[in-house]
């Protein structure tokens, strides 16, 4: 009988260790955030290193284009900057394939408020930014600066950057007419550096030398200020998936992916801030 049982333990043993070492296949859709994109970029990477047989594409198109692409089952995991909005909860619960939308809070990011790098204003509060975007400040002397020409530079309307500017500055407010959109944070962030008089703003990891952040209400966007949730526009980053994600499956791995040694120091090379900290 001893004899019967050992062995039984054994087979299980290696059952085990054959589920576990079996390589995953298939595939996986992401569609949705510039900001979350390079998140997205990095996980896939690390995923197809462990998983050579499985195939995952990251669709960069912004946030509201994901959550259509979520509901619409035209993806797997729709990247976010931002929460999802009532009326894409309802279209979800309500469509011809009814699910509740399941959120997955992977990082934390602020929106930085950034100007060429000569422009020797430094700060401004979040009343300021608004008269800049409405149309109220058109010349940096009003603001300590040069005589110079403000060139506001916006995020698209699809954009969650944009709706979290939005309702963390524009404070319903609307854009003035001379304000110029851009599809992206490197465009964004690429207008910028490349006009002198220009004003924009973009995720944490798309913050370098060749641009400036300015203080917004006396606060810099720091790793530590937007970890505490004290910059002012600071905000979560998700994905969003299909109800939870089985457990086991891809979609569950990769969702779950942040919370390892590994995906935490891919938020942080980034530019981002991890929410745990091992």
């Amino acid at each position: 009988m001893k004899k019967l049982l050992s062995a039984g333990i054994v087979v299980l043993l290696i059952s085990l260790v054959f589920v576990v070492a079996a390589p995953r296949e298939g595939t996986l859709l992401l569609e949705g955030s510039t900001t979350v994109g390079p998140i997205s970029d990095a996980f896939a990477e690390a995923f197809q290193k462990m998983y050579p047989k499985v195939s995952i594409t990251v669709n960069k198109t912004g946030s509201g284009n994901g959550a259509a692409a979520l509901v619409d089952g035209r993806c797997d995991i729709a990247m976010m900057s931002r929460f999802m909005k009532d009326k894409e909860y309802k279209t979800a619960v309500t469509g011809a394939k009814p699910f509740l939308p399941v959120a997955h809070a992977i990082a934390m990011d602020g929106v930085c408020v950034i100007v060429y790098p000569s422009n020797p204003v430094k700060a401004l509060t979040r009343e300021q930014v608004r008269g800049i975007y409405t149309g109220k400040i058109k010349n940096w002397k009003d603001l300590g600066g040069p005589s110079q020409a403000i060139v506001p530079i916006s995020r698209d309307t699809s954009s969650g950057t944009y709706e979290t500017f939005e309702g963390l500055v524009m404070n319903g407010e609307k854009m003035a007419a001379n304000v110029e959109y851009v599809n992206s944070n490197p465009q964004a962030h690429s207008r910028v550096k490349s006009t002198t008089g220009a004003i924009g703003y973009v995720g944490l990891g798309f913050l370098d030398s060749s641009v400036k952040a300015l203080e917004i209400d006396k606060i810099m966007p720091t790793r530590s200020s937007i970890a505490k949730g004290v910059y002012p526009i600071s905000r979560p980053l998700f994905l969003f998936t299909n109800g939870y994600p089985e457990l086991g499956t891809l979609v569950h791995e990769f969702c779950t992916f942040y919370l390892t040694e590994e995906g935490q120091e891919i938020i942080e090379a980034k530019g981002f801030v991890p929410v745990t900290a091992y």
